[in-house]
């Protein structure tokens, strides 16, 4: 285990109770001075919403709580620490500069009610930042509004909708393809759509000949991923964007993977009708975490009327939110937006300029196709097709001496490195999904490479990770018997 020896450091695992475990009757972590009020009666102000009287709250010192969530924390793993290499996340560092500029008083203080004429600056970013989008896409128009891709998912599902019934003639179906996120048929359910899968072809795209299979009046839409989840380019979008307009359908990009063809290829120039953006992913705002995202999407000219309002407008040199859309589907978010991600991806775009941009997207390619390079010979392949930003192998080359996809991705836990995805796309059995983004250095690519390859010359990992805080769990047993303890009694 040379490799293991040189890069992994022995440390200190600390057992974690939990707050209420850890919990000491009259223990204070502030000192309030004595109450120089009446007291009041809490039953009386809030009613049914009142607190029972008999509900414990942890009771611990301001040490003990902080010690608690700092021995926590050393149990993350973050992008700040190494490689993360989740395909079809792009899981990418992220300039500490954007974070400073969004955090500053100037941009925390802003109220969301605060009169147009105090906002001119903020109003300005975000038209900016709109005709940014615009460009990116080939789009005449976008809204930032949505809170995230999946909710961006949703909000260009309505308006096909709403196209449709604007039309006269409302359709009930929308077109997904195997290697779709989960969100897709999921967004397109929650919209009211039936769905209908399609099958990628050998070469890792859709063939118009599938779709044509399907298509009728009733489909409203194809959703599919460009570049796909097998981090191919579907060579025939354009054919298939042509069927689908022929017939009266629409065509929705998902635009998770964006980062792997900014200022190559635009969707609005191949026929896509909507597409959502990730800014979380592809414009450095946080992702992961857990934190806001921001999903802004672009439509052609057909679903214009059927945006969602209010959007910034300028006149002359003055901007304003404008909510005069007729045929809107309405706010799908409160105020403008998740304002914040919006200032991260403005002073990502402006950093970069176009050439950057396409340089992200360049070296994104570059990457995947370096690991692609590196491991072709050790896992197996199962689409040899030219990938861009993100390259799946699986475990077939494996099989023989037990060392299946699970078992290799956990134990690249105890090399201190997070696993790539796996068992997605589903349409690849025991898929093992890399994405490097293009933020990570050849240094840190071969660092992960060297593990892999030490993983899979000792095969003997059936109880990886144990470097770690938590060992190998039983992960069906949790799943199939789920206890969670009554804290509130």
């Amino acid at each position: 285990m040379e490799f293991l020896k040189k890069t992994t450091s022995q440390t200190v695992v600390l057992e974690e109770a939990t707050l209420f475990e850890n919990s000491r009757p009259g223990a204070c972590g502030i000192a309030l001075p004595p109450l120089d009020v009446p007291a009041a009666d809490v039953a009386k102000v809030f009613g049914n919403w009142a607190r029972p009287n008999d509900l414990h709250l942890p009771e611990l010192s301001e040490p003990e709580v902080v010690r608690h969530f700092t021995r926590l924390s050393t149990w993350n793993y973050a992008i700040d620490l190494g490689i993360y290499p989740l395909g079809s996340c792009t899981m990418k560092y992220n300039p500490r500069l954007n974070e400073e500029i969004a955090r500053s008083g100037a941009i925390l203080e802003a109220h969301p009610y605060d009169p147009e004429e105090w906002t001119q600056g903020h109003l300005a970013v975000m038209h900016e930042l709109q005709e940014d989008l615009m460009r990116v896409t080939g789009h005449p128009a976008v809204s930032l509004q949505p809170a995230a891709g999946a909710q961006g998912e949703l909000t260009g599902l309505m308006m096909i909708a709403a196209y449709h019934r604007a039309q006269g003639k409302p359709r009930k179906t929308i077109i997904t393809a195997d290697t779709a996120h989960g969100t897709n048929p999921a967004s397109a359910a929650l919209a009211g759509f039936q769905i209908v899968q399609v099958t990628t072809d050998q070469d890792g795209s859709v063939h118009p000949e599938a779709v044509k299979a399907v298509l009728n009046n009733d489909v409203a839409a194809l959703m599919v991923t460009n570049p796909n989840t097998l981090g191919v380019f579907e060579k025939h979008i354009k054919t298939i964007a042509d069927m689908l307009h022929e017939a009266g359908a629409l065509l929705y990009i998902d635009g998770a993977n964006l980062n792997a063809v900014l200022g190559i290829a635009r969707p609005g120039d191949y026929g896509a009708d909507v597409i959502q953006f990730n800014l979380h992913k592809t414009f450095s705002t946080p992702h992961g975490g857990g934190g806001p995202g921001s999903g802004p999407v672009t439509v052609s000219e057909r679903l214009i009327p059927f945006l969602p309002v209010p959007f910034v407008e300028k006149k002359g040199d003055a901007f304003s939110l404008s909510f005069n859309r007729p045929q809107t589907i309405g706010r799908v978010k409160a105020f403008v937006g998740n304002y914040g991600m919006f200032i991260r991806a403005w002073c990502y775009i402006r950093a970069l300029g176009g050439e950057g941009l396409r340089r992200v997207s360049e070296d994104a390619i570059l990457n995947a196709n370096y690991l692609r390079s590196q491991l072709k010979d050790v896992f197996n392949m199962p689409i040899n097709a030219p990938t861009l930003h993100e390259v799946v192998f699986n475990d077939r080359n494996q099989r023989d001496s037990g060392l299946e996809t699970t078992k290799i991705a956990k134990r690249l836990i105890d090399y201190g490195m997070h696993p790539p995805t796996v068992h997605f796309p589903l349409c690849v059995r025991n898929a093992i999904m890399i994405e490097p983004t293009e933020t990570e250095s050849r240094r840190e690519m071969d660092r992960f490479v060297g593990a892999v390859k030490e993983i899979l010359a000792t095969p003997d990992v059936e109880q990886a990770p144990v470097r770690v805080p938590r060992e190998r769990v039983d992960e069906t047993k949790a799943a199939r018997e789920l206890k969670l303890r009554h804290v509130f009694r």
